[in-house]
C-alpha cells in the first residue's frame, strides 16, 4: 500500500501527492466508494514522472477525470489504496485550427470548454453529454462516450483524429497527429480510447471540429410505439438526405417522473405521451432543411405515425425540448432505481426488445420501467423502478435477477451489454459472461504487453 512513509510516495511527494479529498472517492450512484492518495500534475512530463515510479514500485494508478463515469471506473475501492491521478489541472486549449478543421485540447479541458472555444472560432465541436460541463476529455476519450449527436457525427472516438498519452512505462507517446489518413502500422489512438485508463493515461487530443449548422430545426412529437418511432426515423434520413444530428426515444413513465420530482421542467404536452420523440436535423444556409423535416412529419402522420408535433420556434423552445431530455437521468437518480442499464440493440429489434423486456420486468415484480436513450444509433438507458410509493432499498436484493434477465434479452437480439457508459468494475462480470472468448483473449494478452505490472486502473474492464 502506498503510504506517505515508502521511499515511492517520497519520489511523487514533489508533485504533491495527498490524500485524496472524498469527492474523488464518490462514484456519482453512490454504489461504491474507493481510496488512495490523489496526484494532480500539470504537464505530461509530470504524468510520465508518477507512471515511472508507480510501474517500479508496482503501485496502482486510477486516471481520474470529471469524475462522471457511471460503471465504477474511477473508484478502486478493494486492494492496495492506488493513486488517483487526476487530470484537472491539464486543460488548456493548445492549438485551435479552423482551416485544418483541428483543436487540440489537453485530457482535463470540460467538454463544456472545448465546445466553446469550438464555437468562439465559428466552429462546432458536435459531442453533447448531459454532463459537459463536468466531463472531461480524457475520461470521455477512454470510455468512449456518445451523447446524444452519436446518429450524425459519431462516437468519441470518431471524433478524435489524434492522441497524446504516457504508456504504464512512463514513455510518452506524441500522436497528436492531424493527419486524416496515415497508415503506418498499429494506430494506438484506437487501442487507446475506450480503454478506460488501463493501458495508458490520455494527456492530449487532437479533436475534430466540423462547420456550424447555418440552420436547425428542433422537432418534439409524441408516437404512437417505438416501431412507429423507427419508421419516422427512416423517413426523416430519407428525406433529409442523412442530416439528423439526433433522433432521441422518450418514454411516458420518464416524462411522470420529471412531473413528480422536477415540476419546474416545462411539459409539452398535456397529459403526457406514452412515447415521444425529438428530433433535430442541422444544415448550411438555404438548405431547405425545415422543409425537408416537415415533409417527413407530415408523412408520418398520414400513416398513423403521430398525431402532433411541435416545432421550437425560439432558441428558448430549443432550450426546453433539450432540458425536458437531458433531466431524465436527473429525475431517476431522485427517484431511486432498482437496477439501471446501458444497453443496445440492433436499431429493428429495438421494438422487440421494448416488448419483450417488459414481459421479463413484469414476471418479476410489479417494477416501473423508465427506457430512452438514442434510439436513432440503438442505444436505450432501460432503468428499472420500485412500485409508486415504495422505497427502491426494498427491491434491491432482485438486482441482479433484474439485470441479468435483461443482459440475457440483450444478447439473444445480437445486442451489447453496455453501450457508452464503459465496464468498468461494475460491469466485469457481466463482459466476462457475455463477450466473444477470443476477443477476451486478446484484451488480456494487450493489457499483459502493455502493462506487465498491472498498474494501470487495476480491477477495471479486466
Amino acid at each position: 500500500m502506498l503510504t506517505p512513509a515508502t521511499p515511492e510516495f517520497a519520489a511523487i511527494n514533489g508533485l504533491r501527492a495527498m490524500p485524496a479529498p472524498p469527492a474523488y472517492l464518490e462514484d456519482p450512484r453512490d454504489i461504491a466508494r474507493g481510496h488512495g492518495l490523489l496526484v494532480r500534475p500539470e504537464t505530461t512530463a509530470e504524468v510520465a514522472h508518477i507512471l515511472r515510479v508507480c510501474a517500479q514500485a508496482r503501485v496502482g494508478v486510477v486516471p481520474y477525470g470529471g469524475g462522471t463515469g457511471l460503471v465504477g471506473g474511477q473508484v478502486a475501492g478493494d486492494g492496495p489504496a492506488p493513486l488517483i491521478l487526476s487530470l484537472e489541472r491539464m486543460a488548456a486549449i493548445r492549438t485551435v485550427d479552423t482551416a485544418a478543421g483541428i483543436l487540440v485540447a489537453e485530457a482535463g479541458a470540460p467538454l463544456a470548454k472545448v465546445q466553446a472555444a469550438a464555437g468562439g472560432a465559428g466552429q462546432l465541436f458536435p459531442l453533447s453529454l448531459a454532463s459537459e460541463g463536468t466531463a472531461h476529455v480524457g475520461g470521455i476519450l477512454a470510455t468512449n462516450a456518445g451523447g446524444v449527436q452519436v446518429l450524425r457525427y459519431g462516437m468519441a472516438r470518431d471524433l478524435c483524429l489524434g492522441v497524446e498519452s504516457v504508456l504504464p512505462d512512463g514513455a510518452i507517446h506524441h500522436g497528436l497527429t492531424g493527419l486524416r489518413k496515415d497508415n503506418t502500422g498499429y494506430d494506438l489512438r484506437h487501442l487507446l480510447i475506450g480503454s478506460e485508463g488501463t493501458l495508458a493515461v490520455i494527456t492530449a487530443a487532437s479533436l475534430r471540429l466540423f462547420p456550424r449548422p447555418a440552420e436547425q430545426v428542433t422537432v418534439l412529437a409524441p408516437v404512437v410505439s417505438p416501431v412507429a418511432a423507427i419508421s419516422l426515423l427512416s423517413r426523416l434520413q430519407d428525406e433529409t438526405g442523412g442530416l439528423l444530428t439526433a433522433f432521441e426515444l422518450i418514454s411516458g413513465q420518464g416524462l411522470h417522473f420529471l412531473a413528480k420530482v422536477m415540476p419546474r421542467i416545462r411539459r409539452i404536452f398535456d397529459p403526457a405521451p406514452d412515447w415521444m420523440v425529438l428530433v433535430e436535423a442541422g444544415a448550411g444556409r438555404d438548405s431547405g432543411i425545415e422543409a425537408a423535416v416537415s415533409r417527413g412529419f407530415m408523412a408520418g402522420m398520414d400513416a398513423g405515425e403521430t398525431l402532433d408535433v411541435r416545432v421550437a420556434r425560439s432558441g428558448r423552445q430549443r432550450t426546453d425540448f433539450w432540458t425536458l431530455r437531458e433531466s431524465l437521468p436527473a429525475a431517476n437518480r431522485v427517484i431511486g432505481a432498482v437496477s439501471s442499464h446501458d444497453i443496445s440493440v440492433p436499431i429493428n429489434a429495438v421494438p422487440e426488445f421494448v416488448d419483450r423486456g417488459a414481459d421479463v420486468i413484469a414476471s418479476l415484480g410489479p417494477l416501473r420501467i423508465n427506457c430512452f436513450g438514442h434510439l436513432g444509433d440503438g442505444n436505450l438507458h432501460y432503468n428499472i423502478f420500485p412500485p409508486e410509493g415504495e422505497a427502491a432499498s426494498i427491491w434491491l436484493p432482485l438486482r441482479g435477477e433484474v439485470s441479468e434477465a435483461i443482459y440475457q434479452l440483450v444478447a439473444d437480439l445480437g445486442g451489447s451489454i453496455s453501450a457508452e457508459h464503459g465496464i468498468g468494475r461494475f460491469r466485469r462480470q457481466v463482459l466476462a459472461r457475455y463477450a466473444d472468448p477470443a476477443k477476451l483473449a486478446a484484451m488480456r494478452t494487450i493489457k499483459a504487453a502493455l502493462d506487465p505490472a498491472g498498474i494501470m486502473n487495476p480491477g477495471a474492464v479486466l
